[in-house]
């Protein structure tokens, strides 16, 4: 080699990058290009020096950027000159841990296609092992310690390897070169079979065993990924009606999971959109369009038309379902809206009265993480649930932050957020803080971020809410906090996803929400940027009676609707859907509304459609969040072309005028699909037309669009379709949810734009 012709280059790489066969890609590139040199893991990601032939160097370097491991994603590659060293060879340093961390730690993955393959192969020696991967799939978040990924650094520490998986762990050119999850039926985790009071039960094959039990319409409890599911034959509705029983879940619509896609074509109407959202490496839950006559229990998702399917994305899941079942129940192994459980000990302990069976294992989950859900809207996924498979992947601001902050999220749906420079880390979902166990996981998982990420907070941020238990933590910590209203976290989440930050229009519309006013906000149209913002119109206030009770029981909210609408009329209007609600209850309601007793107003489009659903007679009693506004869109007709007349020039946007032509059509005899059709277009035409008012005032043009309600797929298509036909840009969620779980992003982002403020003053 001559050396006028020898060039060496420096190369920081960063994204994620550890833990996904990145090193070894590197490895073999270099070799393929006759290159000389190193790559090592460190904490700010991959580092390569690299020298040899300036031509050989040009592939190389294009092959890096084009030609990445399937897990592998690249935020940052820089490159600089080098003085040459004349390296003999190309050589894999082991990791440095001495700065402080920049790279990203992977969400964890779906098996692959290679290790599928050799789970069923008779002549591999992992044939059967259900914990089988590779640096392209397997567990990463739920089992990582610390930066950089490295087995020691992780929950399979404790799984000495064997000799053969050693070789392969150590031999650059296998594709399970430092993988770290690497394991085999010597070496690794192992599965056991307890019955409902934990005792074991003696099985050669404990998974054929579960399968059999399953089969006899058991309920069993499996230690997975990131937590315990329960499951249950989802073909066998005395199975599942059990299931609901025992674990007080009278309703709401029970998770799925099939073998394959040919499978869940069987019950559902995919799109191709959809069927990559369900075969993508975080293999989430899919919300689909039921078949008619699918034979799935009825009492899977009663009385909707949508049915939540996810695919196997471990070998355990794998030779569960394999030639067994054509769908199986798979719902969180929790407690009435605790953290998903993931110790054995307390799966035994808490579980014990829902499950018939156990399946166990003995690698630990550091991390709880439950499944994902997302939906297609507008033609691009919309994350409901932000959680394995997705998480810890950073969201992007545009410019850095000028102090690492840490959102604490809201109340509901709760996810917490870290920001470290221009990168914003969002947590799993963690859930609802009305218990102190979910307090106490987001305080395990804070601490494990800040861990893996390398980075302390600096400052606090929290919902302004007086009363809730986060924001209480938040005030309670010795550090600097910044309160945010909800609905400008909302409308800043959805600013800095789409990298916004001039003032636009906002149409933020979920169930509730804490306005500067002191009022319950929820219907709102706001003008504001990440440093402030102003409430330009509202939804005309309607009384909650009975204040969360009310929430609870949407016949209260139907009441209210017609107070708000026909005032002491209200009381002689008899509907069908209220007739199984006592005279006396009817009466306590009117007479609470009349003398101003636990009544506060809310101008929430949420408890809107809970108030039309309970009018229509659809869903008079919720036995979970979102019940009566899901089964209004489940019968909305979308071919009903109807639209109601409501005028709106000034003031509170119509809601009584809405109400009314509810009414009329509803005791003229329209079909209730219709009626639920027009009232879901004509709420959207309301907004629209603020919209437009917003922009002949203020002279903007774009909208945001962010909360709760907008998971109503009708309702969203819908809106976004006509602000486009009214020359509007439209911005909405993909990366995060739109309810309440992406309101961390929203705080962080106002909580950076006023420190920058204060620095600047």
């Amino acid at each position: 080699m001559k050396t006028l012709s020898v060039q060496r280059y420096l190369v920081r790489v960063n994204g994620h990058v550890q833990g996904v066969g990145f090193r070894p890609f590197v490895y073999r590139l270099a070799h393929q290009n006759g290159l000389t040199g190193f790559v090592n893991n460190n904490s700010e990601g991959v580092l390569i020096e690299v020298e040899g032939d300036p031509e050989c160097l040009s592939r190389f370097m294009q092959a890096l950027r084009q030609e990445t491991p399937p897990l592998a994603q690249i935020t940052a590659l820089d490159q600089e000159l080098r003085t040459p060293q004349f390296d003999k060879v190309f050589t894999i340093h082991d990791s440095d841990c001495g700065q402080q961390a920049s790279t990203l730690i992977s969400p964890d993955a779906a098996i692959c296609r290679d290790c599928t393959e050799e789970l069923f192969n008779p002549e591999n020696r992992r044939y059967r092992y259900p914990f089988i991967n590779c640096t392209n799939c397997g567990p990463r978040f739920t089992i990582v310690k610390g930066v950089p990924y490295d087995r020691s650094l992780t929950t399979m520490t404790c799984f000495p390897l064997c000799k053969a998986c050693g070789d392969e762990y150590h031999n650059p050119l296998d594709r399970r070169f430092h993988a770290q999850p690497n394991a085999c039926h010597i070496c690794g985790p192992q599965v056991q079979l307890n019955d409902s009071q934990g005792r074991a039960i003696s099985s050669q094959d404990p998974i054929t065993h579960l399968v059999s039990r399953l089969k006899e319409g058991a309920v069993a409890a499996v230690r997975g990924l990131g937590g315990f599911h329960l499951m249950v034959d989802a073909r066998n509705n005395e199975a599942v009606q059990k299931l609901r029983i025992r674990k007080g879940r009278e309703e709401k619509p029970l998770a799925l999971m099939a073998p394959n896609l040919q499978a869940v074509r069987r019950f559902c109407e995919t799109t191709p959109m959809e069927e990559a959202l369900l075969q993508s490496p975080g293999h989430p839950i899919v919300l689909f369009n039921a078949r008619k006559n699918h034979d799935l229990a009825p009492s899977v998702a009663p009385g909707f038309s949508r049915l939540g399917f996810m695919l196997p994305y471990t070998p355990l899941h794998h030779l569960i379902l394999a030639n067994a079942f054509q769908a199986l129940v798979m719902t969180s192994g929790n407690l009435s809206e605790e953290p998903i459980i993931t110790d054995n000990e307390e799966a035994l302990q808490s579980l014990g009265s829902i499950a018939d069976v156990f399946l166990l294992h003995n690698r630990d989950i550091l991390q709880p993480c439950d499944d994902a859900i997302v939906q297609i809207v507008d033609g691009q996924p919309q994350i409901l649930r932000r959680a394995r498979g997705y998480t810890p992947g950073p969201v992007f601001l545009s410019e850095p932050g000028p102090l690492p902050v840490l959102a604490c999220g809201g109340q509901f749906k709760n996810s917490f957020a870290l920001s470290r420079g221009s990168q914003v880390f969002l947590s799993q979902h963690i859930g609802d803080m009305d218990h102190v166990a979910t307090l106490a996981f987001a305080q395990k998982a804070m601490a494990h971020f800040q861990q893996i990420l390398q980075t302390k907070p600096e400052m606090l941020v929290c919902d302004r809410h007086p009363n809730y238990l986060i924001s209480k933590w938040a005030r309670s910590q010795n550090l600097p906090v910044v309160e945010v209203f909800h609905h400008h976290a909302h409308l800043a989440s959805v600013m800095a996803e789409n990298g916004i930050s001039d003032v636009c229009i906002g149409i933020i519309l979920d169930g509730s929400g804490f306005g500067p006013d002191g009022s319950i906000w929820g219907g709102e149209v706001l003008l504001g940027n990440f440093h402030d913002f102003q409430r330009f119109a509202w939804l005309q206030p309607m009384l909650l009676p009975g204040s969360s009770s009310a929430i609870r029981e949407p016949w209260r909210l139907a009441l209210a609707a017609l107070h708000l609408a026909l005032g002491q009329e209200a009381k002689a209007v008899s509907l069908p859907g209220l007739n199984n609600i006592k005279k006396s209850d009817k009466a306590m309601i009117f007479q609470m509304m009349e003398q101003g007793i636990n009544t506060p107003s809310t101008s929430s489009a949420g408890r809107l459609f809970d108030a039309v659903s309970a009018l229509l007679g659809l869903c008079s009693h919720s036995s979970f969040e979102a019940q009566a506004a899901m089964k209004l869109e489940a019968v909305a007709d979308s071919d009903d072309d109807g639209l109601y007349s409501c005028h709106w020039e000034k003031g509170p946007l119509p809601s009584s005028t809405l109400i009314k032509a509810v009414l009329a059509d509803l005791t003229g005899g329209v079909p209730i699909p219709a009626i639920s059709s027009r009232f879901h277009k004509s709420l959207a035409e309301i907004f629209v037309a603020a919209a437009i008012s917003a922009r002949t005032i203020h002279g903007l043009n774009r909208v945001a669009l962010s909360g709760g309600v907008f998971q109503n797929v009708f309702f969203s298509n819908y809106i976004i379709k006509i602000l486009r036909e009214k020359g509007f840009y439209v911005f909405t969620h993909s990366k995060i949810p739109c309810n309440d779980g992406g309101l961390a992003l929203g705080q962080i982002a106002i909580a950076h734009a006023r420190r920058q403020q204060e620095r600047r003053s």
